[in-house]
Parts: structure tokens; C-alpha cells; sequence
């Protein structure tokens, strides 16, 4: 698969680009009484191109953009919806992923690209009060379910695509990790 479309290098975020699907993934978070609740969900996740950017004349980024929805296996019912962008710095190899949830929830994570074996890892975290990597949260959240930190592994290797994401929140009184995991495979590949 080539980096390079219609003129511009997408470097490593090219190997995301497409629709991916998976049917394998699980939701761990918290019950009422902040105990967990298990459940299971398929998911799609699809990528396309966002372009170039440059900042203040020296920075120069790459962006893809995307959309995922998570519906629970038992019903159909989407219980997550979620979009944002990835965003690659070739010069320092700095990842950057936005994401924005319909809760009133936004945050921009960082991290560094890195390899395993064949696979390419994006590896992001993002800590509330931070002003580079943090997280914005409307009042109600902030005071009901707080978002503390989040971070993301996201692993892709040739057509296979996993990731594990905890955010950690205090809810109902006491913290808690709230992770979600899932491997999806590329249905198609379509940049645009």
C-alpha cells in the first residue's frame, strides 16, 4: 500500500486508511455501584484522508480522519459514536489523536510511533489539567464522571487492526479504569 496520495505522504497513517469492521470486542466499565459491567460489542472504525498541515511555517503534520461506532452485540443498539483525527509529525514522530464523544467529553492524546516486530504501535496517553495531552470535559462530567486520563494502544499489523483504551474516571464515588478492547479486519480500503 502506497503512503503517498494525491501528492501528499501520509507515512505511517496510510496503513489505517479504510473501513474496518470487528465482532470481538468488550466494554469493562463501571455499574452503578462502580463495579464492573461487561459488555460485549462489534465495532467499525473508518478512516480517510484529512490532508496536510503546517504551523507557524516549521511544523508539518499529516491527518487522517475517522468515525466509530460501537453497538452492543446483544442488541445492534450504537452505545458509542465517536470522531476525530489521527495526526503524524514525520520530522519528531509524534502521534497525536484527537477524539470527541457525544457526552461532552474531548481530548487530544500524544505519543510516540513505535514497532513491533512487523506491527506499527500508536501509543497515546492524554492526563486531565495537562495543557498539551489533556482532556475538556463539560461541567456535568466533570463533576459526575470525570475523565482523569486516557491512553490508547492501537496496533496494526498488514489487514489486522487492535486496540485497548482505558480511560480512567472517578464515577459514583470512586475511581475507575474503564477499558475497551477489540481486533477488527480491513473490509476495504478507500482513502477518500
Amino acid at each position: 500500500m502506497d503512503s503517498v496520495i494525491d501528492g501528499i505522504d501520509y507515512g505511517p497513517l496510510a496503513g489505517l486508511l479504510g473501513r474496518w469492521s470487528g465482532s470481538r470486542g468488550m466494554d469493562v466499565s463501571p455499574d452503578n455501584q462502580a463495579q464492573d459491567d461487561k459488555t460485549a460489542f462489534n465495532d467499525e472504525i473508518t478512516f480517510r484522508v484529512a490532508g496536510a498541515a503546517e504551523n507557524a511555517e516549521e511544523q508539518q503534520l499529516v491527518g487522517i480522519r475517522y468515525r466509530h461506532v460501537v453497538r452492543k452485540s446483544s442488541s445492534g443498539l450504537i452505545f458509542h459514536d465517536q470522531i476525530g483525527h489521527w495526526l503524524y509529525e514525520p520530522k519528531t514522530r509524534i502521534i497525536m489523536h484527537s477524539l470527541t464523544i457525544p457526552r461532552g467529553v474531548c481530548i487530544l492524546a500524544g505519543g510516540k510511533l513505535t514497532t513491533e516486530g512487523r506491527a506499527l504501535v500508536f501509543d497515546v496517553s492524554a492526563t486531565a489539567g495537562d495543557d498539551t495531552f489533556g482532556v475538556l470535559q463539560s461541567p456535568f462530567m466533570k463533576d459526575k464522571a470525570r475523565t482523569k486520563a486516557f491512553t490508547m494502544k492501537l496496533v496494526l499489523e498488514d489487514d489486522a487492526l487492535s486496540y485497548q483504551e482505558t480511560t480512567s474516571l472517578h464515577i459514583y464515588g470512586a475511581d475507575f479504569e474503564h477499558v475497551d478492547a477489540s481486533k477488527l479486519q480491513r473490509i476495504t480500503y478507500d482513502p477518500d
